[in-house]
């Protein structure tokens, strides 16, 4: 019965996020693996999605942006850009998320998941679906003053971070101080998306990566200070476990653990 549950559960949450694009995948594994089918709808729609802890746009933000990073998952990508839009994602806000990750995971796996974008949202409207596009940035940042933006950017994430990066590459490395400050000024100020759901999308897609610990634990306390709880934190780890695995979200756990120390 308990099983039962679990698979009832996993199916109607499913069919919310992922509608027919979920269905199409349930369906294409069916004939080779049956046993996978289940174990997917139980486990990732029965048990993570359907917990509270993070609300379903919150969660598909992390997953679009953690399959982006992670870069070699374009039919699971192309599901869950249909998931976003389904649960409630503007189009502008989806291509925020994707343009954000060209700082984490680089500009060829932004290209790959835009035009991933562009095919869902081509087939959606041959399905008749009007998505709805959103806001467009609204501060044009003068480039006299990228630097200065991008440092109250920065320090409203961490009051400290312009300086640590300062000691430790204005020696060696001058202009990547520059190229990342001025990054938050082309990427993080752009004011079409909730900086919640940015740092969210950061996190997500660190966490996947596993292979930045000190970036990652950075963006769980900036994402902290604004206002992202521990709980939403938590909850985003378990999401990673069904996209990037229980290693990546147990050391993104143990992050937390750090971080949550450190903030006493």
């Amino acid at each position: 019965m308990e099983e039962e549950s679990r698979l009832e559960r996993g199916y109607k949450k499913l069919s919310e996020v992922d509608g027919k694009a979920g269905e199409d995948v349930k369906n294409s594994l069916n004939d080779i693996s049956p046993d996978l089918v289940r174990y997917m709808v139980e486990y990732c729609f029965g048990d993570i999605y359907s917990r509270d802890g993070l609300d379903l746009k919150s969660k598909e933000i992390a997953v679009v942006a953690s399959l982006t990073a992670i870069g070699n998952a374009e039919p699971q990508l192309k599901v869950h850009l249909n998931g976003a839009l389904n649960v409630g994602c503007t189009i502008n806000e989806v291509k925020e998320i994707i343009l954000q990750m060209s700082s984490y995971s680089g500009f060829p796996t932004c290209i790959n998941a835009m035009n991933a974008l562009k095919d869902v949202l081509n087939n959606r409207e041959k399905q008749g679906i009007k998505d709805v596009i959103g806001y467009e940035p609204t501060n044009k940042i003068s480039p006299m003053d990228r630097y200065e933006v991008g440092v109250e950017q920065l320090c409203e994430l961490d009051s400290k971070q312009l300086d640590r990066l300062e000691k430790a590459y204005n020696d060696f490395s001058p202009d990547l101080v520059k190229f990342i400050v001025c990054g938050q000024a082309d990427i993080t100020a752009r004011n079409n998306i909730n900086k919640k759901y940015r740092e969210i999308a950061t996190i997500a897609a660190l966490t996947a990566l596993g292979n930045a610990v000190a970036q990652l634990k950075f963006h769980i306390n900036a994402g902290m200070n604004i206002g992202i709880t521990a709980e939403e934190v938590k909850e985003i780890m378990l999401l990673m476990t069904v996209y990037s695995g229980f290693p990546s979200a147990i050391n993104g756990t143990n992050i937390l653990k750090e971080v949550l120390e450190e903030r006493k």
